[in-house]
């Protein structure tokens, strides 16, 4: 077996992703994953849903309140998902 033809399994795992078309949808798992890291457990557990449309995060929360604190600080988190999720993986949040 010559050693040109090997590969990593993280390069392996990488190739089969793009090939597949199936990297977008990972770091969208990424970021979903991030979500309680970055706004820490209190804002969390307020957290209904999550969900990554078309580069754009929707948040439901269960407070106006919240909603609107969160509204604030929208390019910090656009910024901190990111940069947890390895990618830009979205461009814009919606609070619900």
């Amino acid at each position: 077996m010559s050693r040109r033809d090997e590969i990593s399994i993280r390069e392996a795992i990488r190739q089969m992703l793009e090939r597949y078309h199936l990297s977008d949808k990972v770091n969208e798992i990424r970021l979903i994953s991030a979500w309680e890291g970055v706004v820490g457990p209190v804002i969390a557990r307020h957290t209904l849903h999550l969900a990554v449309r078309k580069k754009v995060l929707f948040v439901k929360v269960d407070s106006a309140a919240l909603r609107n604190e969160l509204s604030y600080a929208k390019s910090l988190l656009i910024n901190q998902l990111n940069k947890e999720a390895g990618a830009e993986v979205i461009t814009d949040i919606v609070f619900r």
